[in-house]
């Protein structure tokens, strides 16, 4: 099961594109362990958009789930 949903990610994303706040202090606020997520969300939000925040289903995940 993912740390982190969409909706969430989505939230953070925004929030730092708005430009009020900080990798740091995102983390901080939401009490994440580290800044470098929200810097890997906002890299893919840039290069895919929001459909890059959404978790894929993987062939592991999927034969896990059959077992």
């Amino acid at each position: 099961m993912a740390k982190y949903n969409e909706e969430f990610k989505k939230k953070v994303v925004t929030e730092y594109l708005e430009g009020n706040i900080g990798y740091g202090s995102l983390a901080k606020k939401y009490n994440m362990g580290s800044q470098t997520t929200i810097r890997d969300w906002v890299n893919v939000y840039k290069s895919q958009g929001m459909d890059g925040l959404i978790r894929s289903i993987t062939k592991k995940s999927i034969l896990f789930n059959l077992n």
